[in-house]
């Protein structure tokens, strides 16, 4: 015997076994009750046995209804959740959010923005892989990821470079540096100077992309560190300089024990874009981590500005 059992089969086992008959099943499942019945009498037809033992009140499964019953009570949970979930996937009201990020520094705008959202959209899976030892814009066309923070935006069919805001790349040394008393730093200041970087290839550096790499200059050595508070207490303690977004050296602009100066006479400006999937792009709880993106860095700069 092949049986071709459908869900509205098994809700209707478990309606009637919880009403305790037709009548009022029939209204639970919002159908006839000459329509429930029939249905009922089909299943019975293709099984070859009663579900229910027809004389008794409450209606009370046979043997096979309450085999029947039990599969019902395994399946519909399952099917209602996933119900569920698709609910609140077109309502937008939930879904996945995994971020790349091609920068180290980002994550200290970056967390404040999540706790924000994350209060907002409780349902949304959020999660965060540091970009720098995968390909994160390859990973966001396999969606692999869902959001990709870079400052170099690229043709790719089927995403979009959604910007973010401005920033300047910064150059940082201790008070005490030779070149703490220049009004602004050029490609030749840093001949004969170790700089500290991220652990980042020199393309995806601002530094060298922007500065460094087009004037043709090399620093005497680089010093890859992971941490930005270390790269910090290495500036501090005259160990080396670096270029760091303004994000990060507002923090420590006003401490004496740094100097911060624009990188050229008239400064670089650099700008940061998220990338999405164009499909992922009408989804409300992106355009909300989109306009936190936004909007988190100028809250840092008023809170910097303040102090």
């Amino acid at each position: 015997m092949k049986l071709h059992l459908e869900f509205r089969h098994l809700r209707t086992i478990r309606a009637i076994h919880e009403c305790g008959g037709l009548a009022r099943a029939a209204d639970r499942l919002n159908i006839t009750q000459s329509a429930l019945s029939h249905q009922v009498k089909n299943l019975e037809a293709q099984i070859g046995v009663d579900l229910f033992v027809r004389r008794s009140k409450p209606m009370r499964l046979s043997p096979a209804g309450q085999r029947l019953l039990r599969l019902a009570e395994q399946v519909l949970p399952q099917v209602e959740a996933v119900e569920q979930d698709f609910a609140g996937l077109k309502s937008g009201k939930t879904g996945r959010l995994h971020i790349a990020i091609e920068c180290h520094a980002c994550f200290e705008w970056l967390f404040p923005v999540l706790e924000q959202f994350r209060r907002a959209w409780p349902e949304v899976d959020v999660d965060i892989r540091p970009g720098l030892q995968f390909q994160a814009l390859p990973a966001l066309e396999r969606e692999e990821v869902d959001l990709v923070v870079s400052s170099d935006p690229e043709a790719m069919p089927g995403v979009e470079f959604a910007p973010l805001f401005d920033y300047e790349p910064v150059f940082l040394a201790s008070s005490a540096h030779p070149l703490a008393g220049r009004t602004h730093i050029d490609a030749a200041d840093f001949v004969g100077q170790t700089l500290i970087t991220y652990p980042v290839e020199r393309a995806r550096l601002d530094v060298f992309n922007q500065l460094l790499t087009p004037a043709g200059i090399e620093p005497a050595q680089i010093r890859q560190v992971e941490l930005t508070a270390v790269i910090l207490l290495l500036v501090a303690s005259n160990r080396g300089v670096a270029v760091l977004p303004d994000w990060v050296v507002r923090e420590v602009r006003y401490n004496s024990d740094y100097v911060t100066r624009p990188l050229t006479e008239t400064g670089l400006t650099r700008r940061l874009y998220a990338a999405i999937r164009q499909d992922d792009a009408s989804k409300p709880f992106m355009s909300h981590v989109l306009r936190l993106m936004r909007t988190e860095p100028l809250k840092l700069q008023r809170r910097s500005e303040d102090a």
